[in-house]
């Protein structure tokens, strides 16, 4: 039984240890040659591609203000600062 155990905990082991061992292209590597049949695929997905933007209405835009803003709205006056208090005697006194 102990030896059934030791079995399966190596075999869960292998799995990833497996799966690094395989090749990723690295940055700068050249890419193997499509074939034929594989380039026409991939012309005819970007058609379909191109197809399937076309059928999508065009949207208008969204004002989510819209409701709230009213198109006849004054314009805000810029605001002035308030003109400085003269001092007081008993202010000046202190």
């Amino acid at each position: 039984m102990k030896i059934l155990g030791a079995v399966a905990v190596i075999a869960l082991l292998a799995g990833p240890a497996y799966a690094q061992s395989q090749s990723v292209p690295r940055y700068g590597d050249v890419d193997k040659g499509k074939s034929p049949q594989e380039i026409e695929a991939d012309k005819e997905a970007e058609k379909a591609y191109k197809r399937s933007l076309s059928n999508i209405p065009e949207q208008k835009s969204a004002d989510p203000w819209g409701a709230v803003r009213s198109d006849n709205a004054p314009k805000a006056a810029a605001k002035t600062a308030p003109a400085k208090k003269a001092k007081t005697d008993s202010a000046a006194k202190q």
